[in-house]
């Protein structure tokens, strides 16, 4: 296992991060496997935990506190995410003052912890003030109860505002971004990766097997369905053009990484590896299968020639389906902003 700096914190990752979002009734109800698995990738040399609040409602983060307890919580960089709903409460979400203080506390609880290492907002919320929320963070690290804030999935315009919103007003910034990254979701090439090598941030990518589309699973002649195509239906609808693309090119991928010797699996984590601003990709075994085909690719370097072949399937800056970038701007989905 290789190890990266996190951005310009100082901090030393792995260069695989444990994602912990299949723990729970969302993938793996069985809490002693999932603990196992977690085991496993820290013996494996992993030290990068990322969960949420949201995922399995809570679950997940109980479950990662239940293993950091038994592994041991010093050499874990623990990481988790803030923003989306828990509850019936309307303010019970987001990225409030109000909200991100009280979450927190509830996060701590769970994991079983008296702090965290990276705190994220997962997601962007134009309603709120980047100031309040960069402020109650700020707050949070300045009691010990974080380490560092991070955002994740932010478009890169939003990413430079809060970076100035800091400077000026002496806010803690944040110091990574989490976006979607894969070969068959490239849009943050254009923008968002030399954004945050502008500003020395960590990228964690997410779904760097596009939602299971280069676990190997997926190609002509296969059954082509994924568990979670019914909460994320467009990501895997074949119906649509980009799904129907996703198709061939995973296809055409199969067979470049059969040709190179490697799994598919290897291809696109080696791919997203091969990035110089990204620090680690973060995989989400639901079993510990899953996981063992997974930790191989942290050695995988690929050739120039390969990189320029995945570059004529999918060109650099591309998303196959924009439904992949797991953000819609409100100024695109809400007609109100839209017309007067």
């Amino acid at each position: 296992m290789d190890y990266r700096f996190l951005g310009r914190t100082g901090v030393s990752v792995s260069s695989l991060c444990l994602g912990a979002m299949m723990f729970g009734s969302w993938g793996n109800t069985d809490h002693d496997e999932c603990i196992r698995i977690v085991r496993r990738a820290v013996d494996a040399g992993i030290n990068f935990i990322d969960t949420a609040d949201v995922y399995s409602s809570g679950e997940s983060e109980v479950i990662v506190g239940k293993a950091i307890a038994e592994i041991g919580r010093d050499n874990i960089v623990l990481a988790t995410k803030v923003h989306g709903s828990m509850g019936s409460d309307r303010n019970a979400r987001g990225n409030s003052r109000r909200w991100i203080v009280a979450e927190c506390e509830k996060s701590l609880k769970r994991l079983g912890t008296d702090h965290i290492d990276l705190y994220q907002i997962h997601r962007p919320e134009p309603e709120t003030d980047i100031d309040e929320t960069l402020g109650a963070l700020t707050d949070l690290v300045r009691s010990g109860k974080i380490r560092y804030a991070g955002s994740s999935t932010f478009p890169a315009h939003q990413v430079v505002e809060a970076q100035w919103v800091a400077e000026r007003r002496g806010r803690e910034r944040f110091v990574t971004e989490q976006p979607p990254y894969s070969i068959l979701t490239r849009g943050i090439e254009a923008d968002l990766l030399p954004v945050c090598g502008k500003y020395g941030m960590g990228v964690l990518s997410w779904s760097p097997l596009a939602g299971g589309w280069l676990s190997g699973r997926f190609g002509k002649g296969k059954d082509n369905t994924s568990r979670r195509a019914e909460r994320i239906p467009a990501r895997y609808d074949l119906s649509l053009p980009g799904n129907q693309q996703k198709v061939e090119i995973v296809s055409a991928l199969a067979e470049t990484a059969d040709a190179a010797g490697l799994s598919l699996v290897d291809l696109a984590l080696g791919f997203v590896l091969a990035h110089p601003q990204v620090t680690c990709p973060i995989v989400g075994p639901r079993t510990m299968d899953q996981l063992d085909s997974l930790l191989p690719a942290a050695e995988t370097r690929l050739s120039a020639e390969l990189l320029d072949r995945i570059d004529e399937l999918v060109p650099p800056g591309t998303n196959l389906n924009n439904s992949d970038a797991g953000w819609d701007p409100p100024a695109l989905t809400q007609a109100g902003l839209r017309r007067r």
